[in-house]
């Protein structure tokens, strides 16, 4: 029987069943064979040996040059460093080496602590292992003759692996032939052909990790690498990681006084120092005029809900795993909170051994656990059931980890008529996620964070209208700040267990979705298992001077909180209704935002959101009373300026504020006093002569008017500031 392949461009070839995915590649282009790594067949990417079956089935070559090709190549890397790694040091216990973004890493247990001096000697091992060119090979084995051979080799964490794995055959990976293979391990794959087809390659950085993230247990070393599909995209990544080394926004966060983390104050939750709130308070002013513009009504909502609140819109128990511990109101609080840590820390049926401790010492302290069904002898996993239950039907209150229940219920508060709607509330919320430590990073990934959020009560047949007006908003937001270069990935579910409400609701709110974009004219991209558990999205993923990719704004469509909470307004048959909600926030959240616009911009903003916009200089005491009316009358113009009028030599003020990366420098000599003008200067060193401090605030007011955005690392409006000055000179 002949098997139909669809290719990429439509058109469809015939093969014998059976045939390998590499031969379908090699029947296509021997050029393409020679660079193929992977195939994606039907959808799931699988190894060019993996033969194919079924009447017929779609089929797309993957080369490095594409990025789940390049995924499988940094798999296969992982591989080949672990037995670099296991050459070196034999005595080293494999733990888990999945691909991730940019690279990869593996997990592993070693008594000698690696460091960077190790680095070069196992790029060195890896070298060797691609040039031999060895084929990735794998083998099936029935599950209970793969745990007696793990059992056998003593890998406690390859064990857990297998158990954890689903199917009655486990697989392994070998490099080179079964029975001859000079590194071997536990693997789902799937796997590039060989050893020399996983690319440029670099060792990166090592980390300390724990066995699944649980710090009771034994701490492993974290290895982290990377590959790209040649030498040259290889550099141009290290040359961006070195770029952002520069831009790093904690380091040019402390350097120029925007903000600060205190360890006293807790991990994750930012200070907003003085010259910071002024850029926040710029963005928010901005996007505040816009929304009131745009019909939107502010509100302020409270930090904390009760907990029924969220278990109404499903936000509790669903992200429990990043929910700071709710707050009990009866006096079993200590006794419920600890129960709560213990349960979200054994995650599920598993628990470890100091987890099984605890459960017995809350048994034998706390009687009323009993009565709870709480019996010491149940298995592990019915005691958590138990915990979990009982946890649900506490009262109590959690920190927010999301606006919109309280935004639902400011709605649900009057009687709606459809004459009200489209009805569009808006806050600066703040809210809280309770990240793990691992993974928080200055104020791109926090654990207290303020959204630019704004709910969207519509009806259906205004929904497509209220898509695109926030579709609208957010380009508005990113061509304003001067982030254009974005493209749009539109969330969907896929067929995971993790979202709530009917398919039909999904379906509508899909369509709508989806018909919103391609009306816009946008292209885009589809995701499964993107869309929040309440709805699909819209997310813009912008790429930033350097090249990196950020998701920005976000739009969601959202069929079934109305229906949790039980919305309504009445139409024009004067029957009740079920609104749409639409979620909306441009910025997101704003510590991650203007992080990102620190890095972006180098810290030196453009003007109009520059902490301070102009520090005046004297050059001696003779020029500072002139250089103290220059800066009175440029607050009193609107500028947010600074004076310098100390002893210091004018070279070592001028070089402060270019540190500082203040946009204007303004200079007053005796000259200038004489004169009554001032000398402007940018802070990339343009000299831009002297003028009138009224030609130079007017030139300020239109640069900061039209919001001009700065290239990165240089500022805006430098022309208009020398048309001004030049005008007073000719004047």
């Amino acid at each position: 029987m002949d098997l139909k392949v669809r290719l990429p461009d439509g058109s469809v070839v015939e093969h014998p069943v059976g045939i390998t995915a590499g031969d379908v590649v090699r029947s296509i282009s021997p050029g393409l064979a020679r660079k193929a790594v992977a195939a994606k067949v039907n959808g799931k990417v699988v190894d060019l040996a993996t033969r194919l079956d079924g009447p017929e089935v779609d089929f797309i070559a993957l080369t490095l040059d594409s990025p789940e090709g390049l995924e499988v190549a940094r798999h296969s890397c992982a591989h080949v460093m672990a037995e670099a790694i296991c050459t070196l040091w034999p005595q080293t216990k494999l733990a888990y080496g999945p691909p991730v973004e940019n690279g990869f890493y593996y997990d592993i247990e070693l008594d000698h602590p690696l460091n960077p001096d190790d680095f070069a000697r196992i790029e060195a091992k890896m070298d060797e292992i691609v040039k031999s060119d060895r084929p990735f090979v794998r083998v099936e084995m029935p599950r209970a003759e793969a745990m007696r051979k793990l059992a056998a080799e003593g890998n406690p964490y390859k064990l857990d692996n297998a158990e954890r794995a689903e199917g009655e055959f486990l697989s392994f990976y070998v490099t080179g032939e079964p029975g001859r293979a000079c590194f071997e391990d536990l693997c789902r794959g799937p796997h590039v052909p060989s050893t020399g087809r996983v690319g440029a390659f670099k060792v990166m950085q090592v980390a300390g990790a724990y066995w699944h993230g649980d710090a009771s247990k034994q701490q492993l070393q974290r290895v982290y690498g990377t590959t790209f599909p040649d030498k040259k995209a290889l550099k141009a990544y290290l040359d961006q990681l070195e770029e952002a080394r520069k831009r790093d926004h904690r380091k040019l966060g402390q350097e120029l006084g925007l903000f600060l983390l205190d360890p006293l104050v807790g991990s994750g939750l930012v200070l907003w120092k003085p010259k910071g709130a002024i850029v926040r308070r710029v963005l928010e002013s901005f996007i505040l005029e816009e929304l009131l513009k745009r019909g939107y009504q502010p509100v302020y909502t409270p930090h904390i809900g009760k907990l029924d609140l969220y278990r109404t819109s499903g936000h509790f128990p669903y992200y429990k795993d990043s929910q700071y511990p709710p707050l009990f109101e009866s006096d079993r609080a200590r006794l419920l909170n600890a129960l709560w840590e213990l349960a979200r820390a054994a995650g599920g049926a598993r628990a470890s051994d100091a987890e099984l401790a605890l459960f017995d010492q809350l048994g034998r302290q706390y009687p009323e656990l009993a009565q709870a069904g709480y019996p010491a002898a149940a298995p592990v996993d019915e005691r958590l059931r138990r915990i979990r239950g009982w946890l649900s039907q506490e009262d109590g209150y959690l920190l927010r980890p999301m606006n919109c229940p309280h935004h639902i219920r400011i709605y649900a508060s009057d009687a709606r008529s459809y004459r009200d709607l489209p009805i569009r509330i808006a806050e600066f919320g703040q809210v809280y996620r309770y990240e793990q430590s691992g993974e928080l990073n200055g104020m791109t990934r926090v654990r207290g964070f303020c959204q630019d959020d704004a709910h969207i009560f519509c009806t259906e047949n205004q929904l497509a209208d209220e898509i695109l007006g926030c579709v609208d908003m957010a380009k508005l937001v990113l061509s304003v700040i001067g982030l254009t270069n974005y493209r749009v990935r539109v969330g969907l579910r896929d067929g995971g267990d993790k979202y709530i409400g009917s398919a039909e609701n999904w379906a509508r709110a899909e369509a709508a979705v989806l018909g919103a974009v391609q009306q816009a004219g946008m292209e885009f991209s589809q995701q499964r298992g993107e869309a929040a558990f309440y709805g699909p999205k819209i997310d813009f993923i912008v790429k930033d001077c350097i090249g990196r990719d950020w998701q920005l704004g976000t739009v969601q469509v959202d069929y079934n909180l109305p229906e949790r909470f039980d919305l309504t307004y009445i139409g024009e048959d004067n029957r009740p209704h079920r609104p749409v909600m639409v979620h909306r926030a441009p910025f997101g959240s704003l510590e991650r935002f203007i992080g990102i616009l620190i890095e972006h911009f180098a810290g030196a903003f453009p003007l109009w959101l520059a902490p301070v916009q102009a520090r005046v200089c004297s050059i001696s005491e003779k020029s500072a009373a002139w250089a103290r009316a220059v800066h009175a009358e440029c607050v009193a113009g609107g500028l947010r300026v600074e004076l310098d009028d100390g002893s210091e030599r004018i070279g070592a003020k001028i070089r402060t504020a270019t540190l500082l990366k203040i946009p204007y420098v303004v200079v007053v000599g005796e000259q200038e006093a004489a004169d009554r003008t001032i000398n402007v200067r940018t802070r990339d060193g343009q000299q831009l002569g002297n003028c009138k401090v009224p030609d130079f605030l007017a030139a300020c007011a239109l640069e900061i008017q039209s919001r001009g955005a700065a290239a990165p690392g240089g500022p805006a409006g430098v022309r208009s500031a020398e048309s001004a000055s030049c005008a007073a000179r000719d004047s």
